[in-house]
């Protein structure tokens, strides 16, 4: 796997929505991060497989693999990335949703998000692994 270019942060946004997908990758490569983004879960596996990501953003809601089907492959495939792994969702933290983010143990960001929460989402969680 390829190393972070000049010791930038790199980070993988899997959102399906191109507008949520845009905003986080202007705000995040605006406070110098290399950031790509993946439209769903299985695109995002085969990134993961060929870059090494500092952080990995996931929305909970995408199609053809969603986002608990791909923390779960990252589980079985790179258990050490776990605890790089924030949560985003449309959704009312309530149900499932709620019982996932439980047993995740991960944090998670509810959207609509300012561009400040996800700055501070995301420098709070690159702490975690540093």
């Amino acid at each position: 796997m390829k190393n972070s270019s000049a010791g930038r942060k790199r980070i993988l946004v899997v959102e399906d929505e191109p507008a949520i997908g845009l905003v986080c990758q202007r705000v995040l490569a605006g406070e110098g991060f290399e950031v790509d983004i993946a439209v769903n879960g299985s695109a995002a596996q085969q990134m993961l497989e060929e870059k090494d990501y500092d952080l990995v953003l996931i929305d909970v809601r995408t199609p053809v693999m969603n986002g608990k089907e791909l923390y779960r492959w990252i589980m079985k495939e790179h258990p050490r990335k776990v605890n790089r792994v924030i949560f985003t969702t449309g959704d009312v933290l309530g149900g499932d949703i709620e019982s996932f983010a439980k047993q995740t143990a991960r944090p998670f960001l509810a959207k609509p998000f300012t561009p400040q929460e996800l700055e501070a989402i995301v420098r709070e969680a690159l702490k975690e692994v540093e």
